[in-house]
């Protein structure tokens, strides 16, 4: 801005403008920082809920590399969609089975969660979709001495097949569907509902809804009678 002296005596004040060319930044590479590391992006909500058992939202292709660390065998997606062209090549690239439980997303009170649905997904995470797996039996031997007298016992136990872990859960967001879904899971594994509630509760925060939880507590864990009711998801 200048003043300039016109005819007359009168003061005006011109203001001068001139284009500039922006500054031209290097080009960058997604998943790259500056010094060319590859960077490892979590998809949104991601966790791990136990060994060889992640959950999250769903993963874009920002996320692909840091899934490759997990070396994931199978992937649950709770949602109806078609799985999208790049998940589905990055998958079959990967050699990762995908099990699609299609779970419609509501956002009304009182809607009813598809029991059935959760339960065959438990299938998934627990390894024994079809059948009960007796590989997962182990049997171990113990004496009990009572009184003066040895009693020999046989105790049988059963670990889940991990045949599908490492295993990925994941919906829209990781918040509602997959909270439900690990949330029964929880129970499986024998969790108090004060636990499985605060777990929810952590993921979907102010979003947390009521019936999400009033299905977790009136889930019936009974009804998986060939499932184990506790287990271990460790590798032996």
């Amino acid at each position: 801005m200048k003043e300039e002296e016109h005819q007359g005596g009168d003061m005006f004040r011109t203001i001068e403008i001139s284009v500039v060319e922006p500054t031209k930044l290097p080009p960058t590479i997604d998943n790259f920082d500056a010094n060319g590391e590859e960077l490892f992006m979590p998809p949104l909500n991601f966790a791990m809920v136990d060994s060889g058992i992640f959950r999250s939202g769903f993963p874009d292709t920002a996320n692909f590399a840091f899934l490759q660390t997990l070396g994931l065998r199978s992937i649950i997606c709770l949602c109806p969609e078609p799985y999208p062209e790049a998940n589905a090549q990055f998958v079959d690239s990967n050699g990762i089975q995908l099990f699609q439980f299609g779970m419609e997303s509501y956002k009304e009170p009182f809607v009813n969660i598809p029991e059935d649905t959760i339960r065959e997904a438990l299938k998934v995470v627990l390894g024994m979709l079809n059948t009960f797996n007796t590989s997962a039996l182990c049997f171990c031997q113990c004496i009990v001495r009572v009184r003066g007298f040895a009693y020999s016992l046989f105790i049988i136990t059963c670990n889940a097949d991990v045949k599908n872990h490492p295993i990925l859960i994941h919906c829209k967001r990781g918040k509602h569907r997959t909270g439900c879904l690990v949330g029964c899971l929880r129970k499986l594994q024998r969790w108090c509902l004060s636990s499985v509630f605060d777990e929810y509760q952590r993921f979907a925060a102010a979003k947390a809804r009521v019936s999400d939880q009033r299905f977790m507590e009136l889930f019936d864990v009974s009804s998986l009678k060939h499932l184990p009711i506790s287990f271990s998801c460790v590798k032996w």
